[in-house]
């Protein structure tokens, strides 16, 4: 059994291109309160482990490192996590790269809620509704299409009052 927790990237500014996108002050308090959250609900060892991984975007980058800062765990750039990917890559690297190892996937939608949709429900047609930097914690004996359970769910709006 692992666990694998899904993040949509903190608030971010409009603009072009769509990869250079950065943080609002905002977005970077969703991230800090969401890192210290995190921090506070993993076992020792579970933190040891966690695989903190992002999309190249800028401002899923920025998230992952304020994530991982109070984790004290490196952030890893995993390039077929941006907003529009299939979702079939990702669910194949997440059976090879992840299978007993806690992992943090910080990215975007409407990639993370058809992600969490998928492997939750199995239905392809499934997403689940990501405001910026919650985090869905999903775990799974395999992570295939309808064989995880939803755990927890957290929006940083409840932690930031």
């Amino acid at each position: 059994m692992s666990n694998l927790y899904i993040m949509r990237h903190g608030e971010a500014v409009p603009g072009m291109p769509d990869s250079e996108r950065s943080l609002t002050k905002q977005g970077e308090a969703e991230a800090r309160v969401m890192g210290t959250w995190l921090e506070s609900m993993l076992a020792n060892d579970a933190r040891a482990a966690l695989r903190i991984v992002a999309s190249p975007y800028r401002r899923a980058q920025q998230t992952a490192q304020w994530m991982a800062t109070p984790l004290e765990r490196p952030v890893e750039t995993l390039p077929i996590i941006t907003p529009d990917d299939p979702l079939e890559p990702l669910i194949d690297w997440l059976q090879q790269e992840v299978a007993h190892t806690p992992c943090l996937l910080v990215s975007h939608m409407p990639l993370v809620g058809a992600l969490v949709g998928r492997l939750v429900e199995g239905d392809m047609r499934a997403s689940q509704p990501m405001p910026p930097a919650t985090i869905a914690m999903l775990e799974a004996d395999i992570w295939a299409a309808g064989c995880a359970t939803l755990k927890h769910w957290q929006s940083p709006r409840e932690l930031l009052g």
